[in-house]
């Protein structure tokens, strides 16, 4: 089990960077827009660098939903494969029965 204070930070991050994204979609397509003036990119440059760092999405972490773990995740199941495991002997996830052979 992750700790608690980990997890709640990713949260934290994911509200931050749903509340700043359409700022930052701004900033960027001002910045990246070749026709501006290279005065106006800047200023966008400046304002963008002053958001906070957490909203930047890259900052997320992809977290298990069951137990917080931050590695060996599955996007698909949005879960650990250790939680998949469990899960998928138990009989709770269809289509997933454990091999043997």
């Amino acid at each position: 089990m992750a700790k608690v204070s980990a997890v709640e930070k990713n949260k934290r991050r994911r509200r931050t960077v749903a509340q700043d994204a359409p700022k930052r979609a701004a900033l960027k397509a001002i910045i990246m827009n070749q026709d501006a003036p290279i005065e106006e990119r800047f200023k966008a440059t400046l304002k963008l660098a002053e958001l906070p760092r957490d909203g930047s999405k890259t900052r997320i972490r992809n977290r298990c939903e069951l137990s917080g773990r931050p590695r060996a995740y599955y996007r698909k199941m949005r879960m650990s494969r250790i939680a998949l495991r469990e899960l998928g002997s138990h009989g709770k996830i269809p289509g997933i029965v454990k091999s043997s052979w």
